[in-house]
């Protein structure tokens, strides 16, 4: 549903701004963590087998920055308008970035990625709309949801590889899942992704209210 921001002032092209508290600690963690998302994506390419631990860290730091801005923001009472913006704008680039990681180490099948970036992408520009009309839009349980196991199913993945290369490292060839087993468990957790995101896109459809992530 859209609704007007609290506290915002609509400039002559219509946008709805919140100009008070703009530098508050819980923008500046949804900052962090989209700059945190280039270093990941160094580290997940990078060839050496130390990067994927790295990796694994940064990202898993990355996501804990989801769950502290948005609790620091209710607790402080610190909400902005470009914080409600940020938040999930920065989960999207996160793990739209780790997805194309792994389609390009061929763990993942592009045909999954696809329609969750598509879905991502529609919101997005959906929400730049509301932004323009200088109404708030609302984030739905079940997409807070689909983040959150978004974010899980990737961190688990990471760990997986870490592990993987940890274990090649000091063990020769005694790894517990080749590559085929891997992509197997990869796809695997994708496709239940893709299947929580496909039923946030259709239960914003078929309410026909704005329930964005």
């Amino acid at each position: 549903m859209l609704t007007p921001s609290k506290g915002a002032k609509r400039s002559e092209y219509g946008v709805g701004v919140n100009y008070r508290g703009l530098i508050n600690w819980p923008n500046v963690l949804t900052t962090l963590r989209i700059g945190l998302t280039p270093l990941f994506v160094f580290m997940l390419l990078a060839e050496a087998w130390y990067w994927q631990s790295f990796a694994f860290f940064v990202f898993g730091a990355a996501s804990l920055t989801d769950f502290y801005d948005g609790k620091l923001a209710r607790s402080g009472n610190s909400e902005t308008s470009v914080g409600r913006f940020l938040d999930p704008l920065a989960d999207k680039i996160l793990v739209t970035s780790a997805l194309l990681v792994l389609v390009f180490r061929q763990l993942v099948s592009i045909w999954l990625v696809v329609p969750i970036i598509a879905r991502d992408a529609m919101i997005t520009g959906l929400r730049l709309y509301g932004i323009c009309r200088g109404r708030q839009m609302i984030t739905s349980r079940l997409a807070k949801w689909k983040t959150a196991v978004q974010l899980v199913s990737v961190i688990f993945l990471l760990f997986v590889m870490a592990l993987q290369e940890i274990i090649a490292r000091f063990h020769g060839n005694a790894i517990p899942l080749d590559h085929g087993h891997l992509q197997l468990l990869a796809n695997g957790l994708i496709s239940a992704v893709l299947l929580l995101t496909l039923l946030s896109g259709f239960h914003y459809l078929i309410r026909r209210q704005v329930y964005l992530s």
